[in-house]
């Protein structure tokens, strides 16, 4: 499995070794004991996925202590861009962002450590994305960015205009924002 890192600390990018031939593909989705060398470490307690269209975007959000996520990312069907945001007040990173694209040919995944926001667009019709999650939904401490906050300066791509859902469309700006991280 290749293993890469960024810039901004305990963001981790997995691509396994994808075997091939007249049958299909298989590869390796996870692996505690390769993650956890590389450094992520969280304990998993929860699964979801979702189904999206070409410009569907998902995002910001995120979950504050004592909920907060980390998440295990990837799309198993189609492509997405992935984003996540720094969110942690003592960190040289806060309020940056890192984008990857997650493709399901390429089975690569993205590891966010909690005291990041999350989103993703999906690029194609169908895109089937994936994720584990650190901690269970507790609705009372979720919260979230806008998606197009000017201070946060995420170039989504102008492929196609995005799908946003009202209550993304809803979420307060970087600006308003006091880190529980």
């Amino acid at each position: 499995m290749e293993v890469k890192t960024f810039p901004l600390a305990g963001l981790i990018e997995f691509t396994p070794r994808v075997f091939a031939d007249d049958r299909g593909v298989f590869f390796e989705t996870f692996s505690e004991r390769l993650m956890a060398e590389a450094g992520a470490t969280a304990h998993w307690v929860q699964d979801n996925q979702s189904n999206s269209k070409r410009g569907v975007l998902r995002g910001l959000h995120f979950q504050r202590p004592p909920h907060a996520q980390a998440k295990l990312v990837r799309v198993g069907q189609g492509r997405a861009l992935d984003v996540a945001v720094d969110l942690r007040k003592d960190s040289p990173t806060y309020g940056q962002h890192q984008m990857v694209e997650l493709a399901a040919e390429r089975g690569n995944m993205l590891y966010i450590p909690a005291g990041f926001a999350h989103g993703f667009m999906a690029l194609e019709d169908n895109t089937i994305f994936l994720y584990k999650c650190s901690d269970y939904y507790a609705p009372a401490t979720e919260g979230g960015l806008r998606w197009d906050d000017a201070d946060l300066g995420i170039n989504w791509g102008t492929e196609v205009h995005p799908l946003v859902s009202g209550k993304d469309n809803e979420l307060p700006a970087f600006k308003d924002f006091v880190s529980p991280f």
